[in-house]
């Protein structure tokens, strides 16, 4: 907590009084500022600087972070990978936490855009379920220690739908015109469409990646807009019917409106993993390793999950959750539902194909 002590002396006054009123004004003084000592010494003596996905932390965390390690959490968001990997790249930029998916942390470790990360200082890492780590984007974890996990998938309104929905083609069925939701993002939407046409969503063939953007420049005038945090409310809102998203939003679109079902299309989809890096040029090495730590015990983990809604790749937090939560099989699919799923991969130079292709999507009349 901060204090702003003001003292006044008014000379006038002062002159005034006696020698036992000086003695206490005297001691009053010292009281002071011994206080004012004593505020100064509780002041953060470090900052650390966190850049993370808009609204996927318990904002509660931090500060119980901030105090017992009398530091300062300085806090920004960004929207999406590319994002976070454009500013990052850039350089000068003071970040000692980052918290990127599996293609981007791919990317940034071959990019040198990564510290590498001290396992021993992470004492929680024990919790990590095994099924999570030493994944094929960064072998060994020697750059990211898990944080989240969850799939993509289609949630529609059932209030406003009378059919089973379990395929991507749904997404461009004339007779929900102006009711659909895009996320604006390159890499999931694109995704979407190779998946719909039986395409792997690591495609590197043109011809593969040509017939994705025709596919969503053909479903253009069907989508209602192409949204980022606020499909959330508008799904809520029943302002739009159907959308694809991630399965921890769809967790908490269904505890706020309970005609929402979300399902993961037959067709596949994609598994995804964000986990915490130590971005390269990072001031703060040292409290970045014991943020991570702390972000890894199973009582801060169930905090973050049950405020987010996403999956937990902790096994000690999954076994404090409601059992409604980890029951959810939105939240915590059968190993069944994720036979078919794809984890997306670092592209390398070609993801040059996907930026023209995005841009000439998005740029289409």
């Amino acid at each position: 907590m901060k204090l702003n002590w003001t003292v006044n002396a008014n000379g006038k006054e002062k002159s005034r009084i006696g020698a036992r009123g000086t003695l206490k004004v005297f001691g009053l003084l010292m009281v002071v500022l011994l206080l004012m000592s004593g505020c100064a010494a509780s002041e953060p003596a470090e900052k650390l600087y966190v850049y993370n996905w808009g609204d996927y932390i318990d904002e509660n965390v931090l500060d119980e972070f901030e105090t017992e390690f009398n530091v300062e959490v300085i806090y920004d968001t960004y929207a999406t990978n590319e994002d976070l990997y454009v500013k990052l790249k850039q350089g000068g930029t003071p970040y000692d936490i980052a918290i990127p998916s599996d293609y981007m942390i791919e990317k940034m470790i071959r990019e040198d855009l990564v510290e590498p990360i001290d396992l021993a200082q992470i004492s929680n890492f024990a919790a990590i379920d095994d099924r999570f780590k030493d994944l094929d984007f960064d072998p060994g974890n020697k750059f990211s220690v898990p944080y989240m996990w969850g799939t993509v998938g289609i949630i529609y309104n059932t209030a406003m739908i009378d059919e089973e929905i379990d395929s991507w083609n749904a997404l461009w069925d004339p007779k929900y015109e102006k009711q659909i939701l895009m996320l604006d993002s390159q890499r999931d939407s694109i995704a979407v469409a190779l998946k719909k046409l039986g395409y792997s969503i690591n495609t590197k063939s043109l011809e593969e990646l040509e017939a994705a953007k025709a596919a969503l420049i053909e479903q253009k005038p069907l989508v209602l807009a192409y949204a980022g945090d606020n499909l959330k409310d508008m799904m809520i809102g029943g302002e739009a019917a159907i959308a694809f998203c991630w399965s921890g939003d769809a967790v908490y679109m269904i505890s706020e409106n309970e005609d929402l079902a979300y399902v993961i299309p037959k067709e596949g989809s994609n598994l995804w993993f964000d986990n915490i890096v130590i971005p390269k040029g990072a001031q703060n090495v040292e409290m970045a390793h014991k943020f991570i730590d702390f972000l890894s015990r199973p009582e801060i983990g169930q905090k973050n999950a049950e405020y987010i809604g996403y999956s937990t790749p902790n096994k000690e937090t999954l076994a404090l959750l409601d059992p409604e939560i980890s029951g959810d099989k939105t939240a915590y699919p059968d190993d069944a539902d994720l036979a078919n799923l794809e984890v997306l991969l670092d592209l390398g130079d070609f993801i040059e194909a996907y930026n023209r292709v995005w841009t000439e999507v998005k740029s289409a009349r």
